[in-house]
């Protein structure tokens, strides 16, 4: 018994579809997986190592520390215009003679001591520098818009942790 030709041929084109509509599911699926893997929530891709997530760290015994304390939660306060919670931080921090010091500069200049500024950073950075003799120095950067920066030294005793100047 032979075939008909109309229905061979009829074979033949749903063989065809069946084929490209499989190809291309499979090439589909391909995409979405090559996609998903690439563009995944964060995942670090193979062979990549994922970013490291911030973090903070310190020592209510070091002098380091109490500077990056001092300076993070200073520069909160005024942003948030909490004079009251600013003194509060600098007559905890500051030494004495710096308090002082401070005063006058802001007197002189009609800017904030600490800041060396009328306005607040958008970011701050400190960077540990050295100690010795009793003290230890750091740099801290504050970043007031793009690539805007003002570097300050600031100096902390070690043994009371006060800090006893800010220069820049």
């Amino acid at each position: 018994m032979s075939k008909s030709p109309v229905k061979a041929q009829a074979r033949r084109t749903a063989s065809l579809a069946l084929a490209a509509t499989a190809a291309t599911a499979a090439l589909t699926l391909a995409l979405v997986t090559s996609a998903s893997a690439t563009a995944g929530a964060g995942a670090p891709q193979e062979g990549r190592a994922a970013a490291a997530a911030p973090s903070v760290s310190g020592s209510p015994e070091g002098a380091f520390s109490r500077i990056t304390v001092f300076y993070g939660a200073y520069i909160d306060a005024v942003y948030d215009g909490d004079g009251t919670r600013a003194k509060q931080l600098r007559a905890a921090y500051l030494s004495a003679p710096l308090q002082r010091e401070l005063a006058k500069w802001e007197e002189t200049n009609h800017a904030d001591g600490v800041l060396r500024a009328q306005n607040v950073p958008l970011e701050w950075k400190v960077a540990y520098v050295d100690s010795g003799m009793g003290r230890t120095n750091a740099t801290v950067t504050l970043t007031w818009s793009g690539t805007d920066t003002t570097r300050l030294h600031v100096q902390a005793d070690l043994k009371t942790r006060k800090i006893l100047s800010i220069t820049g």
